[in-house]
């Protein structure tokens, strides 16, 4: 894991702002929410924790979001995989 990812990741974890060349984590209200290259691609809330890949198949989005707990995406045969089920890479929660 990139030391961007695993200070992003810690700030999400935490509820803590961060920003770092392409990757940010932003609070709004109750919610805090990882963004890359400007997209969210994850955001946890009373109501969930959720997960995307905003349109963008790349290799760094994938970096990002398997460095969140209980997040595992592979890609195989140019598919990825969220936990082991193929995932179109639209919002899915993931608890």
């Amino acid at each position: 894991m990139r030391q961007i990812t695993f200070n992003a990741v810690q700030a999400f974890n935490n509820g803590r702002k961060f920003r770092s060349s392409n990757t940010e984590v932003r609070i709004e209200g109750d919610m805090v929410s990882l963004y890359l290259h400007n997209n969210k691609i994850a955001e946890r809330s009373p109501d969930g924790f959720y997960v995307t890949n905003a349109g963008w198949a790349s290799n760094t989005t994938k970096e990002r979001l398997n460095g969140l707990d209980g997040v595992s995406i592979y890609q195989k045969n140019w598919n990825w995989y969220l936990n082991d089920k193929e995932w179109n890479g639209g919002w899915y929660r993931i608890a």
